[in-house]
């Protein structure tokens, strides 16, 4: 599919349930030019009929006749111009809205890969900035584009209608206007190209110095960071200035063509009124006219400039929409499509579409066939995160269901991948050059073959930095289960040694740990993330260096709780530390 078709597609996917507002707003703004276009008419009649002739003795001792309907015109194009707005600002809100509800969703599904090789800061720009854009123009300037057309249609008509010399003097300026315009068009779409991809730069090291100013301030690297900073925002502002000055050029010559276009419309039509090729009147609604369709086709230059930019964001929203999901959502987004689909054609079989597609979804798990044990083994797995580096090479071990495994293991020498490959936050296939292949079973079935809910659903992990909620405790240890009992809660907490350091906050379990838990020490933040995985009473849990941060002896009470609670739970520790693993059924190093 080429670009122009994708764009066109986005658009009209975008657009479910905003449709008709969008061509109410294009139907209220064309009433607005008729209706616009009506009053140069009234002048004419006023002044050659009324004013210049003999008829119409009534209107000529009752001018306040000509008034009131001159301000009847402009009452019902102020009430179109109304509703149009109103109706634009629903589609476009709506628009907008379904973008970003689109793009978040698919953002959450897209591999750590993906995540790995493109900045938090330029993601939230494409999903925040450019949609703006985009939304600004296929709403506002692509309705202007509406209304410049018939304006050029109805204006030209009554202009021939009373000279077609003028008119066709009129009609030469236009291309002028058109092919300038589109010269700028391709310069500002360049340049807007290297400042938005500038924005997002910026907008990265705002959100990296926000998220690590522990730090930053910890090691003193404030200045550092000052001027890190002062070099983007430098960047960022030479592009916008360049920007303006390019914008300034453009206006400045757009001012002088169309002040051209005015001055010769203005004295040739004096010249044609006097030699009696069209009356006074005719000459005022003429000028009438000229003057109201100098500004549209002025403002082509803006729509075209919109365009570029709406052009760049297009590309930039494309590139995440293009990213290839995590494998088990494929057929869930086909089915999605198809029922998105539906749902545009048949609006109210909307709520019977999500129906068909909830009842699909169960009926697919109760098809799926599911690991009866959870016996888990690597057999000859290798991976590398870039080609050529292998982290892991031909590693197999095995974990029985309700033991307790233990990994050791250096900086750096695969411990967090095995984790991340369990969980298939990475995927390995044999014939991928990034890894060497290998297969990993739970209960004898390939991790490959099972969806990623269930997986994830069933294998926990509390990772060495775990990420924390800018809300409660409470909140954030039930994050993943908000119905769950308050007793629950706590014995999770218990066991995680976290309660009684909880009760002594001056709030309790619902005190506020601030942005990813910075009002917490670092074994509370990783004991309140033990907690959460607790409750969420996965058959196998891994506590990825999680207990790094907290001294022996609550690493000691910890795994103590840990082994009475677990059940036929499969643990997994994955430490740098030998006495965490004290305890492990079998040891892997």
């Amino acid at each position: 599919m080429d670009t122009k078709s994708r764009k066109i597609n986005l658009i009209l996917r975008y657009f479910r349930g905003s449709k008709r507002y969008f061509l109410c707003a294009v139907a209220a703004s064309l009433a607005t030019t008729a209706l616009n276009a009506v009053t140069p008419q009234i002048f004419r009649f006023s002044i050659d009929e009324v004013l210049g002739g003999s008829g119409y003795p009534y209107l000529r001792e009752h001018l306040w006749v000509l008034a009131l309907m001159v301000v009847g015109v402009a009452a019902l194009s102020g009430l179109s111009m109304f509703v149009s707005r109103i109706c634009t600002a629903q589609a476009g809100e709506n628009f907008a809205k379904n973008m970003r509800d689109s793009l978040f969703a698919h953002v959450q599904r897209l591999p750590m890969r993906w995540h790995d090789q493109n900045q938090t800061g330029d993601i939230i720009q494409r999903c925040t900035s450019d949609v703006e854009v985009i939304r600004n123009f296929v709403v506002t300037q692509f309705l202007e584009v509406f209304r410049t057309i018939f304006l050029v249609g109805i204006s030209f008509v009554m202009m021939v209608s009373m000279n077609r010399r003028l008119a066709l003097l009129v009609l030469l300026f236009v291309p002028v206007v058109a092919g300038y315009s589109a010269f700028f068009y391709q310069l500002i779409a360049r340049l807007f190209t290297r400042a938005d991809e500038a924005e997002g730069e910026l907008s990265t090291v705002v959100q990296e110095n926000a998220t690590g100013v522990r730090v930053v301030r910890a090691f003193g690297r404030e200045r550092f960071e000052m001027d890190r900073f002062r070099e983007k925002n430098e960047t960022f502002a030479r592009m916008w200035i360049r920007l303006g000055t390019l914008s300034g050029l453009y206006w400045g010559v757009g001012d002088l063509i169309t002040g051209l276009q005015v001055v010769a419309v203005v004295v040739l039509g004096a010249v044609e009124a006097v030699h009696g090729n069209m009356s006074v009147g005719e000459f005022v609604a003429f000028a009438s006219y000229n003057t109201v369709l100098v500004w549209p086709v002025r403002g082509l230059g803006r729509i075209l400039s919109d365009m570029s930019k709406a052009g760049v964001s297009f590309e930039r929203v494309d590139y995440i929409i293009r990213g290839q999901e995590e494998r088990y959502q494929e057929e869930r987004c086909q089915e999605k499509q198809h029922q998105e689909k539906r749902c545009q054609e048949k609006r109210y079989q909307e709520k019977r579409c999500q129906e068909e597609e909830h009842q699909e979804k169960q009926d697919q798990e109760r098809r799926q066939e599911f690991p009866q044990r959870m016996d888990i083994v690597f057999s000859h797995v290798s991976f590398a995160y870039e080609r050529g580096k292998k982290v892991l090479d031909d590693i197999s071990f095995s974990i029985p269901q309700g033991q307790t495994f233990g990994i050791l293991g250096g900086t750096g020498s695969g411990k967090s991948t095995i984790v991340q490959l369990l969980t298939r936050l990475y995927e390995w296939e044999e014939n991928d050059p990034q890894a060497a292949g290998g297969s990993i079973t739970i209960g004898g079935m390939d991790i490959r073959g099972l969806p990623l809910e269930w997986l994830r659903r069933n294998v926990a992990t509390v990772l060495q930095e775990p990420f924390l909620y800018s809300r409660t405790i409470r909140e954030n240890i039930a994050a993943f289960a908000p119905d769950t009992a308050m007793e629950e809660i706590r014995k999770a907490a218990q066991t995680a040694c976290m309660d009684e350091a909880i009760l002594n906050f001056a709030d309790g379990y619902d005190t506020l740990v601030g942005e990813r838990g910075v009002t917490l020490s670092g074994g509370q933040r990783q004991r309140v993330a033990i907690a959460r995985m607790l409750l969420q009473k996965a058959p196998v849990m891994i506590f990825d260096d999680s207990l790094s941060a907290v001294d022996s002896e609550t690493d000691f009470l910890i795994r103590k709780a840990l082994k009475e609670r677990r059940g036929e739970a499969t643990i997994i520790l994955i430490s740098h530390r030998i006495t965490t693993l004290m305890g492990a059924d079998e040891k892997s190093g």
